[in-house]
Order: C-alpha cells, then structure tokens, then sequence
C-alpha cells in the first residue's frame, strides 16, 4: 500500500483484524521496522489508524496489530479515559494526518476498572485525587453494572461488563465530544470500533463500531 493513498474505514479495519490474528497464531511479520522505513518516514507520516488505548504495559499497539513505524497514531491514557487533550488528539489525527480509522481499545484486567469498581463502596479509601479525577468517568458504569445486577458491594460487579459498558460510553463520548470527528463518520470518511483486547489469547474482540461492518 503507497503511504500517500489510505484505505477506506472498512479496509483499514480488515487490515487491523488480518495483522491480530498474525499476533495471535505466533506468526507476525514485524513489517516495516527496518532502517529504510525510519529514513522514509523522516519528514511525513500517514497512518492509516489511530489506537485510544489504555495505557497498560502489556497494550502496545504495535505488536498486537502487527505494525510498524508509522503505521498507527497512538493516544493512551489509563482506563482509555475520555478527556480534552485526548479529543484534541484524535481531532489532530482525523483533520490533519486524515487517519480513516479510529480504534478505542480497552482490556480485560484493567487497573483503571477495577480502582472504579472499588470506589462504589461507601467506606473506600480515598484516592489520590489525579487518580480519582482521572477514573471518576468509569463509575458510572461500574453503578450502572452493579443496579442491573442487583448485588450491593463492588465484589458483586463483574468487571468484564464494567470494561464493556465503560468502552461504549467511551466511543460514545467522542462521537458527543467532537463534531469533526462525528461529521466524518457520517460522511463515510473515518469509522470508529469499540475493541477489548483479551490478554491471555492476544485476540482483540470489537464491542462496538460505528461507520464500519464487524461481520463482513
């Protein structure tokens, strides 16, 4: 593929998906990392996908997608936490680099998931406040999981539905967040997925998707 034509949202989901299931069967190409590529790449870049990812040690986008050097625009926090420099990022990536393709990716086993479970209780320690500022947007889905669920104490939330239900009001809040980025989606120009990586297998699962086909 010339690094100056992107694919359409749909293809750079396909290729998303063929350059996981290389990582996953212990078959990965390690493409484009070689010195020629790093030169080439001295003074431009167009990447055909942004990754919103938590920033978990053992969530490197890179090698989960089998990718290399400007291939994907990455914005990280931990728990993939909605906020203005994020937005302002992914703005950056859909405007200027014209990325067709944004990828919000959270997993299993979440740190961020579980501080937001633990701080439904009424007698839980309090929390640096940078942390509890920065997870705060995920209690509301461990709540929402813990009602539905009828139990009363953050050992009755199932963190794998609070990971899910957090992930799709994630997708939701940039699609609220930014109207470039929800003007693009409607046009046909960008696709966004919702995805949680599963650690154990190194499979990531899509949850949700706007502007592309998960069955096809």
């Amino acid at each position: 593929m010339s690094p100056h034509r992107l694919p359409t949202p749909q293809r750079a989901w396909d290729e998303m998906v063929r350059g996981n299931a290389r990582f996953v069967s212990g078959g990965p190409r390690h493409p484009r990392q070689d010195v020629e590529r790093r030169h080439e790449l001295t003074h431009t870049q167009h990447p055909h996908a942004t990754i919103f990812g938590c920033s978990d040690s053992r969530l490197a986008a890179e090698i989960i997608f089998d990718k290399g050097l400007g291939d994907l625009f990455v914005v990280r926090n931990a728990g993939q936490v909605v906020g203005e420099s994020i937005v302002a990022s992914l703005e950056y990536a859909v405007c200027i680099l014209e990325v067709p393709l944004i990828v919000v990716l959270a997993h299993d086993s979440c740190g961020a998931v579980q501080a937001a479970i633990d701080g439904t209780a009424i007698d839980a320690a309090p929390l640096p406040p940078h942390i509890w500022k920065l997870i705060a947007p995920i209690v509301p889905a461990a709540r929402k999981v813990l009602a539905e669920g009828g139990g009363s104490r953050p050992a009755d939330i199932d963190a794998e539905l609070v990971g899910s239900e957090h992930l799709r009001n994630t997708v939701a809040d940039v699609l609220q967040s930014s109207e470039l980025i929800s003007e693009a989606v409607a046009a046909g120009r960008l696709g966004v997925v919702g995805a949680n990586y599963r650690l154990a297998e190194g499979t990531v699962v899509p949850i949700v998707a706007e502007g592309i086909d998960l069955t096809g």
